[in-house]
């Protein structure tokens, strides 16, 4: 029995998931490439014979909407390092998301991993120029990189929250913890410091609420290792 270890970032993201059968493994990890890796490592010295990065992910291609599902060929970072998904892994992702009714189209192109968010709209084009990417996100490159050298495959399965002509503004960014919740308090002192976010701050709800849905339908799929 092949086990798969499953990092997703946020406890939004691995709620989504509901229960998993027992040849899976789940890390929550908190954001960034750092916690990523420790996550990833642990599950491969916990049996994992295989890693999926799951959860969220910028748009960078102005084309795609919340909800998109993300299944990437190749995972880079911007000092030129780049992963490969394991095919038949990701082949058979894309066959099973293809029926997925939730799902705005299912892309598979190159996702750029940052160490930090992306929060303007001019930093997204930037990075879309630089890189020839359609998403981005924070998590992915590392957890290749630890497939990659502890010997195990390698897949990602993301779904679209924010456009890439979303700005995510400060005040959400700084009142946000490490595993996706949010201080209210926080929150509201940031707004009164800016106030001219509150517009990008009304527009993420509906975009959160579809890019949920499509990734209740993702994981309702079988992510394991084929």
């Amino acid at each position: 029995m092949s086990v798969t270890g499953i990092v997703a970032a946020l406890t939004a993201e691995a709620r989504t998931l509901g229960q998993l059968p027992n040849d899976r493994l789940l890390a929550i990890s908190g954001m960034g490439p750092q916690a990523a890796a420790r996550a990833a490592q642990a599950l491969v010295a916990a049996g994992a014979q295989g890693l999926l990065s799951f959860g969220l992910a910028g748009a960078l291609d102005p084309r795609l909407q919340a909800g998109a599902l993300l299944l990437p060929h190749t995972i880079i970072n911007a000092a030129g390092g780049a992963y490969s998904a394991y095919g038949p892994w990701r082949e058979r992702l894309a066959a099973q998301a293809g029926a997925v009714a939730d799902a705005r189209g299912v892309v598979g192109d190159t996702l750029l991993s940052v160490p930090q968010p992306l929060a303007s709209i001019a930093a997204k084009f930037q990075a879309r120029a630089d890189s020839g990417a359609c998403a981005v996100d924070m998590e992915s490159f590392a957890i290749g990189e630890v497939a990659a050298r502890m010997g195990v495959r390698f897949a990602v399965a993301r779904v679209v929250i924010d456009s890439a002509t979303d700005a995510l503004p400060l005040s959400v960014i700084q009142a946000t913890g490490a595993y996706g919740e949010v201080n209210l308090p926080r929150l509201v002192a940031g707004l009164m410091r800016a106030p001219a976010e509150l517009p990008a701050l009304m527009r993420l709800p509906p975009r959160y609420r579809a890019a949920l849905r499509s990734l209740r339908a993702l994981g309702r799929m079988d992510l394991g290792l084929p």
